[in-house]
């Protein structure tokens, strides 16, 4: 399930329960800060992201960002 996501300044996906599946991105604009459980990753323009959700997780973004994020098994 591929996604391009734009999130405004202050931005943030819906914090996603633990599930199957692997998740992968590319920060093509701004920057995010990934939530995995209590662990955050900081992740910039031109640097990409993958992990498994088998913890709580979310992305938000101070200035405004636009990812690509791709997640399988597709979850619609």
């Amino acid at each position: 399930e591929p996604i391009r996501l734009t999130l405004e300044a202050g931005g943030e996906t819906y914090p996603d329960n633990p599930h199957e599946g692997e998740e992968f991105g590319y920060v093509l604009k701004g920057e995010i800060v990934i939530t995995l459980g209590s662990d955050k990753y900081r992740v910039k323009a031109g640097e990409s992201f993958y992990y498994t959700p088998d913890q709580k997780h979310h992305i938000y973004s101070k200035k405004g960002a636009e990812i690509l994020w791709v997640s399988a098994p597709p979850s619609f």
